[in-house]
């Protein structure tokens, strides 16, 4: 469950992203609309359905949809 929601602007979403410091999650679950809108760096919200449970409690997590 989400402890700490917080919306942040696009330039501190790359910057966290390309250091490795946040994983970037397309928010659709239709791998379609996913492949449609994807984002560099990005992972379909199925692949991140499989990794989230061996993901630490700390990781960044930032979820986008157009």
């Amino acid at each position: 469950m989400a402890t700490n929601v917080e919306r942040i602007d696009v330039a501190t979403a790359r910057q966290n992203v390309a250091a490795g410091r946040a994983l970037l999650i397309c928010g659709y679950e239709d791998d379609a609309k996913c492949r449609k809108s994807r984002l560099e760096g990005s992972m379909p919200f199925a692949r991140f359905e499989a990794l989230a449970p061996t993901l630490p409690k700390s990781q960044e997590i930032i979820f986008y949809c157009a």
